[in-house]
């Protein structure tokens, strides 16, 4: 018994005849006549009733096609998996990201990535959100990591949720009270000087009608730890664009939790390489 003997037994079942399944395989009629008789022999069973009218699976022959097609679906699924990877010699993968997710979330895939697919050449390039947007549309980029939610121009899935949190100079006797709105008004805040970050923070204050006193808009968010920890101010940041957090800064809750939803982003309109499909697994396997 062998696949195509098998095949021969499906599609003669589904056209009702041995003319008709020749046609659809490209096969002689003879050919086809030749593989059922051997499988026929060599089961010992008649698989098929023939007559005037074509041919029909006898009941034997009905349980054996549906194990055939079984058989035939495992099989189509061992030749992709065997296509995809020769597909992946010598493939490449450009992944752009903003910094914190680069830095936190990214190393760590691309490692498992490249253990299981160590002839695919990767890349990394670091941008802004707007930047990463850019490489994925000029084609400079395969991949993106980036908040969400994009435009309809992407194919987005969710990662992870990063919730921001207030950066502290930490106290002697730090409280183990929530912190509130009326404690949040008393400082001065230095701010990220990025768009989205910034936007996200001002709206969040505005929508519960509090004051956002600003002292500095800094444009790395490693600065912006530092001048915490050195007593210049207080800041809001996402935890991973925080992160590592020294021991001399404070990490409290907001009264309000705000967080940014970060995702992984294709180009809608562009199929995905076998490269991508495979990270793309790789980085929602959590």
């Amino acid at each position: 018994m062998n696949i195509s003997q098998l095949k021969v037994l499906v599609t003669i079942g589904e056209c009702g005849s041995f003319s008709d399944a020749a046609l659809k395989l490209d096969m002689s009629q003879s050919a086809v006549s030749r593989a059922i008789a051997s499988l026929e022999n060599e089961l010992a069973v008649a698989l098929l009733i023939r007559g005037r009218l074509g041919a029909k699976l006898t009941p034997v022959g009905e349980r054996v096609v549906k194990h055939a097609n079984k058989i035939l679906d495992l099989r189509e699924s061992i030749e992709y998996e065997v296509n995809l990877e020769k597909s992946l010699y010598n493939g490449r993968l450009r992944i752009a990201s903003f910094r914190s997710a680069a830095t936190h979330l990214l190393p760590s895939k691309i490692a498992q990535f490249q253990r299981a697919y160590p002839r695919v050449e990767v890349s990394l390039d670091e941008f802004d959100p707007a930047g990463v947007e850019h490489a994925l549309r000029s084609g400079e980029a395969d991949l993106g990591l980036l908040p969400l939610p994009r435009s309809e121009d992407f194919t987005t899935w969710e990662i992870i949720r990063d919730e921001y949190v207030v950066l502290l100079p930490k106290a002697q006797n730090p409280s183990i009270q929530p912190i509130t709105w009326h404690e949040l008004s008393t400082r001065s805040f230095i701010l990220l000087n990025y768009a989205e970050c910034t936007t996200a923070v001002r709206e969040h204050w505005s929508r519960w009608q509090q004051p956002l006193n600003v002292a500095y808009n800094v444009k790395e968010d490693s600065t912006i730890v530092s001048m915490v920890a050195q007593g210049l101010g207080a800041a809001i940041l996402p935890r991973l664009a925080a992160m590592p957090i020294p021991d001399t800064v404070e990490s409290r809750s907001l009264p309000v939790p705000l967080e940014r939803v970060i995702g992984v982003a294709i180009l809608a309109n562009v199929a995905p390489s076998p490269a991508v499909t495979r990270f793309l697994e790789v980085i929602k396997d959590d």
